[in-house]
Formats: structure tokens, C-alpha cells, sequence
């Protein structure tokens, strides 16, 4: 490799001057792992197809987010429309705030990022138009007639929250609890660039937490609070090593709940391939962050050409989203928690003088009353009060009321949750996996290229091979082998064209961790050779033990 970061190939077959970007996306796809969308009809920026091996191994990445969070924390998961209301996003903020500043080329009439160009086009050094404000979500509308707006998705989360009511009377009004979602969001980037890692169509999975406001801690913190991270807190300069129980003691992780889910995350992506010294924790600049966010912390991996790359989001979003979709919904939002023993508290409430009140209103009397005592007295003060009733105003005059101070037992309080969420880009990570896994070595004078896949979530599990040419008797063995193995819920590749070693070649390239020969050993003995793709070391496996040999040697 060179300084640059080019690598360099004097060879008779390789022979040509790339970076690991550009190998990494020429593998993924000659060997069915990633195709541009549309491409017979000129393809489009932003989107990208999973070929066959690429669905298998982002499902496998799915499903293992899944045993982590599903089976690991026992949260339930939900599925909502990719398509939301109108109504839904203005009260998100998405309508009002979900924007970048463009801008378009008078000569040319390319739209670029405002705040990524300069005074003149990048394209054609043509004179700028104005900037504004442009909505990065998809637009359409519901029903013929265009009577109601909708809009894809920008994210899973709100489907999450509008489900809220139902979601609470599932869990039997207890809180907390976790809920998550994968899908797909969509994003109309102005320009998107860099592969998977801006798409105007992408994968997300989403957990949404509800929790107490007053209770951030995890019962499973204890058990990894010494361990060790590297973590950018805002404002240092460089990342450092910290003990996860000091990092919350100190204040840099916000509490205890969600220092637990940084941990979590790093589980994860660690357990799907990303290697930990390229991988680290940074905190939101104060600039940066969510205006309801009271912490957020970006997991954030290091690509060979991108440098450092948000993968995960991990964000107290605090009661920002429940108490924008109560008021825009005028649902009750909440959660009654009830005391360990009741409380004897003292308050001021407004006590309407009913002697004065019912002589004047007589039929209305006892509306009035109602809604004096259901006010703030600290915002009403020694005013009058103006009523709406029926239509009509009414008014209160100061004699008709008095505010007083009195003792209430109270067994509990109504609160509106707050919410912990961490947030997973599949495909950035999905494209890490690639990246970090890719590899290649010289081996008796040929360049041999490894995807160093985790044998979990390899899309082709093993592949049978019978030797080139074999008899009859060999090609059977083999095709039951693989039979077999399949019946056994193992996902197997049959492979008898060229060379072993090219076909060795083959697998190592797409990441396959094991390769099965039928041999003639295999004829005297029903055992097979079974080479292990990293180590290329290999052992013999009697045939009737190859599929329980392989479960256990996959993690299954």
C-alpha cells in the first residue's frame, strides 16, 4: 500500500491501481452482494439493489440485531406503514424543520448543499442562485383526488409513537418498556454520494424505550459498568479509554440507562463484525444535537476512504416526541405511576364561591364550577376569567372565586415517559461489515482475496465440492452431502466447476467460512475434508456428524 492509501498489483491477472472502497464495492458487485437500482435505464443516485448474497447476509445482520434485542432485552416488535399522514409529520417537527439550505446552478441547474459549496458551481463554475430551504421528505398523497397529504417515512420511529396509546395498553400501563422496529425511511438527498452510506432509501432498526423520567437506570448496568470503551466526549480532542461506571459518575454519559445501551450497541457490532479498534463512541457537539435531546452519542466506525462514519445513533430523547404528538392529537399521552405509600402533599387550588356563582349562571352553575377548579390557579392570579361555554364567553369576576391552600393524600402522579433510542443504519453498517472483513494475501504467488465474514451471518454458510472429474460414485455422495446438510436448516452451495483451488478461491471471496471435498477417502471411510476459510487448515469429518459439526462450529 502506498501513502495514499492506493494499493498496487504487479501481477499477470491484477494489475491496476485502487482503494479499498473501490475494491470492496467492485467485489460486492461481480459477486452479487450490491447492484446500482434501475440500472438498465441509467440508474439513479441514492439507490442500490441486494443481489442474492447481499439480502442473505443483511437479513443475517437483522437477525441478529433481533437476538439482541428482542430475545436479549425481551422487546416486542412492531411493524407500521412506510407511508404516514400529514398530520404525524407536522407534529414531529419533520415538516417545519426537516430541511437542508440548497441551492441551484443558474447555468448548468444542479442543486447542491448550500453549505458545501463554495461562491461558484462545482460543476460548470456557473453563477449561484438564491439559497432555500428544501424538505427532504417524499411527498404523495392518499386516495384519488389528492385530498390527503402523506408522506414516506423519514425515520421508523413515529410509526412507534403514534402507537403509543395501544402500545401502553398492552404492556398493562406499566412502564418502562422497549418496542422495536425495522423498515424502511426514505430521505430525498440532494445529492447522495459515497454508496450505501447516503441513501435516499435505506434500512433502519429502531428500538424506542419508555421509560420513568425520574428512574434512568438498567438492572443490567451492574453487570457491565467496569466495562471499557473508547469514548470522543464533547470537547476533548482526541478519543480515550473510559470505565463505564466512571463515565456516568463524571457526567459524560448522561445516567446509567444509557451508558447500558452504548454498552449494548458495542455488543452488537462488535458480534457482527466491525473490528473494535476501528470503532468508537462520539458525543454530540451542543450545536449538534436535537433540541429534545438531552444526551446523544453516535457509534461511529472508521472506512478506509470516509474516515470516521455514524453507524448508530443513542439518544435520550427525552418527552419531546409524546408531548408533541399529545398536543397536536389532544390524546392523553400519559402515565399514571403510582406511589411505593401515598403522599400527603399541599397545593393551591381556585375554590369558586358557589353562593355567588349559582345565583347568577343557575343552569351553567356547575360547568363553571368544573372548569374554575380544573385551572391553574398560579396562572389565573386575581384576574378575571373568561369562560368559553358553548359559544359563548363568560365571565369570571374576581368575587366569584378565591385561591386557597389545601392538603391532598395523592397515591400517584401522571407523567408523559421519556424515551431512550438507540437508532441502526443497516446498510452503513452492512457496508462496514464489507470493508472491515475484506482482505488479501499472496499465497504460492496468487493474490487471494477473503471476506473474513463472522461465520453467523455468512451468507452461504459451506459449500460441497467433489473433486474435478471425479466418478459417478463421488458426484452422488457429494449431491446427498449437500442434501443433507440443507435438510438440517443449513444454507449450502453445491460448486463443481474448475479447479478446487479456484473454487476454494470462489468461496473465500464471497466469505463462505467452510468448504466441504468429497474425496476418495471419502469413498473407504464417509468421512470429507472440511477447510476452513481463514486459516485455509484442514480437518476430516465423518458424514454423519458434518451437520452437527457444523451448527456447532457456526454458533447455532
Amino acid at each position: 500500500m502506498d501513502r495514499d492509501g492506493r494499493r498496487y498489483f504487479n501481477h499477470p491477472t491484477f494489475n491496476w491501481l485502487m482503494d479499498i472502497y473501490e475494491e470492496v464495492m467492485e467485489l460486492a458487485k461481480r459477486r452479487g452482494f450490491l447492484w446500482p437500482s434501475f440500472e438498465i435505464y441509467g440508474g439513479t443516485a441514492g439507490f442500490y439493489d441486494y443481489g442474492p448474497l447481499g439480502a442473505a447476509l443483511k437479513r443475517n445482520i437483522e437477525h441478529l440485531w433481533r437476538r439482541f434485542y428482542v430475545i436479549g432485552e425481551g422487546f416486542y416488535e412492531i411493524e407500521t406503514p412506510i407511508i404516514g399522514v400529514e398530520e404525524i409529520f407536522r407534529a414531529s417537527g419533520h415538516l417545519a424543520s426537516f430541511t437542508d439550505p440548497i441551492v441551484e446552478c443558474k447555468s448548468c441547474k444542479e442543486f447542491f448543499r448550500a453549505d458545501h459549496i463554495g461562491d461558484r458551481c462545482p460543476v460548470c463554475d456557473g453563477e449561484l442562485g438564491d439559497v432555500f430551504e428544501f424538505n427532504l421528505m417524499f411527498k404523495s398523497f392518499i386516495g384519488p383526488g389528492s385530498k390527503r397529504a402523506g408522506y414516506l417515512r423519514p425515520e421508523t420511529a413515529q410509526g412507534i409513537f403514534v402507537d403509543f396509546p395501544r402500545l401502553l395498553r398492552f404492556f398493562r400501563e406499566k412502564i418502562p418498556f422497549g418496542i422495536v422496529q425495522i423498515g424502511k425511511a426514505f430521505r430525498n438527498e440532494i445529492s447522495p454520494r459515497q454508496g450505501l452510506i447516503r441513501l435516499r432509501e435505506f434500512t433502519q432498526a429502531e428500538a424506542e424505550i419508555f421509560v420513568n423520567p425520574q428512574e434512568k437506570t438498567h438492572p443490567g448496568f451492574d453487570l457491565v459498568k467496569d466495562e471499557v470503551l473508547t469514548l470522543l466526549p464533547r470537547g476533548a480532542d482526541e478519543p480515550t479509554r473510559w470505565r463505564l461506571a466512571d463515565a456516568v459518575r463524571e457526567g459524560i454519559i448522561a445516567h446509567e440507562l444509557l451508558a447500558y445501551h452504548i454498552h449494548l450497541t458495542y455488543r452488537f457490532l462488535t458480534a457482527v463484525g466491525i473490528s473494535e479498534d476501528r470503532l468508537r463512541f462520539r458525543q454530540h457537539m451542543l450545536d449538534e444535537m436535537a433540541h429534545y435531546a438531552s444526551d446523544c452519542w453516535d457509534a461511529e466506525v472508521l472506512l478506509d476512504r470516509l474516515g470516521w462514519i455514524e453507524v448508530v445513533g443513542i439518544a435520550d430523547r427525552t418527552d419531546y416526541d409524546l408531548k408533541a404528538h399529545q398536543e397536536a392529537s389532544k390524546v392523553d399521552l400519559g402515565v399514571f405511576m403510582a406511589y411505593d405509600k401515598p403522599k400527603v402533599i399541599e397545593k393551591r387550588k381556585i375554590k369558586p364561591k358557589m353562593e355567588v356563582i349559582g345565583p347568577r349562571f343557575k343552569q351553567d352553575a356547575k360547568r363553571i364550577v368544573a372548569a374554575l377548579e380544573a385551572m391553574d390557579p398560579d396562572e389565573v392570579g386575581d384576574q378575571e376569567i373568561v369562560l368559553e361555554l358553548e359559544g359563548r364567553e363568560v365571565t369570571i369576576t374576581p368575587d366569584m372565586f378565591e385561591c386557597v391552600k389545601v392538603r391532598e393524600e395523592v397515591s400517584g402522579e401522571r407523567l408523559i415517559p421519556h424515551v431512550i433510542e438507540p437508532s441502526f443504519g443497516i446498510d452503513r453498517i452492512f457496508y462496514a461489515v464489507l470493508e472491515h472483513a475484506f482482505s488479501e494475501e499472496e499465497v504460492e504467488g496468487e493474490r487471494r482475496v477473503v471476506l473474513r465474514l463472522l461465520p453467523s451471518i455468512a451468507p452461504i454458510q459451506a459449500c460441497v465440492l467433489p473433486l474435478l472429474g471425479a466418478r459417478d460414485e463421488l458426484v452422488k455422495v457429494a449431491r446427498d452431502v449437500h442434501r443433507q446438510l440443507r435438510r438440517q436448516g443449513l444454507i449450502v452451495e453445491y460448486d463443481a466447476s474448475g479447479t478446487i483451488g479456484r473454487r476454494y478461491r470462489r468461496q473465500d471471496e464471497i466469505g463462505t467460512p467452510f468448504c466441504i471435498t468429497i474425496d476418495y477417502e471419502t469413498l473407504e471411510d464417509d468421512t470429507v475434508t472440511v477447510r476452513f476459510r481463514d486459516s485455509m487448515e484442514q480437518v476430516r469429518v465423518a458424514i454423519d456428524e458434518l451437520g452437527d459439526w457444523l451448527h456447532s462450529e457456526l454458533g447455532l
